[in-house]
């Protein structure tokens, strides 16, 4: 029940603006499809409610695919999720595929890129240029 509480607390559109059947139980049985496990989902959904107002078709699963296109498989990809799930609100285009490449680049392959997302999920939101880059110069 706190935990109820904390998630309508943080995004309190979950109790008006969502029907439970047409937006809240898809993504739900979406995520456990994915390998989460009901600890996980709970965490997930506490720290960052939003991520069940995110479109399964436009949002969650082009960048789960993506992820998995990397050589995640589905319990890396839960756990990446878990410990960051803003990053299903990441821009393909703008946070994950500048990141990878320039990591490509370094000659990190995409199964280290993988490792590294899933161990630190925040590298995918770090600025390339006053964060990332910077620090690899050192």
């Amino acid at each position: 029940d706190s935990q109820v509480a904390k998630t309508v607390a943080k995004f309190p559109q979950l109790t008006g603006s969502y029907s439970l059947e047409e937006n809240l139980k898809p993504r739900v049985q979406w995520l456990k499809k994915l390998g989460m496990d009901d600890k996980q989902l709970a965490k997930t959904i506490t720290t960052h409610p939003q991520l069940l107002s995110l479109s399964l078709e436009d949002n969650l699963k082009p960048r789960v695919q993506w992820l998995k296109e990397l050589g995640m498989d589905n319990s890396q990809v839960a756990k990446t999720i878990t410990t960051l799930p803003q990053l299903m609100g990441f821009s393909l285009e703008e946070n994950f595929k500048p990141r990878v490449q320039w990591l490509k680049e370094l000659g990190i392959d995409d199964s280290q890129v993988a490792k590294a997302i899933t161990k630190h999920p925040p590298i995918m939101g770090y600025s390339l240029e006053e964060i990332l880059k910077p620090r690899v110069q050192w």
